[in-house]
């Protein structure tokens, strides 16, 4: 089901994203933001101006029409960067800082964990791991990963 959308978006000739508002009011720049990138990442996305102001809601990727849902989707891939992981094939050691060798849904990766802080729990089984060069890692579901990952992860839970 869609919604009327009363804006038209586009994009400019730098490759900014272009909002034009019912008055006529080009508003460029514009940043969509996700309002819960992990656990619901279609749902609820704001688009702001380059001075934090929300211009437009989007309560679901499914009420763009199809151009304006590719111009946001490519806007936020470019600006999201978080790896998924998906397997953890081997652990420097069990004390902080260690190096990890992992596989990711962007291919393999090597992290070094500064500190047992470093690992947030997002849900009962949803992890983010932050490296020593800032870098968020996505662990979607701990429960998912394959038992020799689990062993060394469970070492710093």
């Amino acid at each position: 089901m869609s919604a009327t959308v009363t804006y038209q978006l586009t994009r400019n000739s730098y490759g900014r994203l272009v909002l034009t508002d019912q008055s006529g009011v080009m508003h460029e720049g514009v940043i969509p933001v996700r309002s819960f990138p992990i656990t619901d990442p279609e749902q609820g996305i704001a688009l702001i101006d380059s001075h934090g102001h929300e211009l437009a809601w989007i309560e679901r990727f499914d009420d763009l029409p199809e151009t304006y849902r590719v111009l946001v989707e490519s806007e936020l891939a470019g600006r999201e960067f978080m790896p998924e992981i998906k397997r953890i094939t081997e652990v420097s050691g069990f004390i902080t800082p260690s190096t990890w060798h992992i596989e990711t849904d962007r291919g393999p990766a090597v992290l070094i964990l500064k500190g047992e802080e470093d690992i947030r729990r997002l849900t009962a089984s949803s992890l983010m791991i932050t490296d020593s060069h800032g870098i968020h890692f996505l662990l979607r579901d701990r429960t998912a990963l394959d038992r020799h990952s689990r062993k060394l992860l469970d070492h710093f839970l």
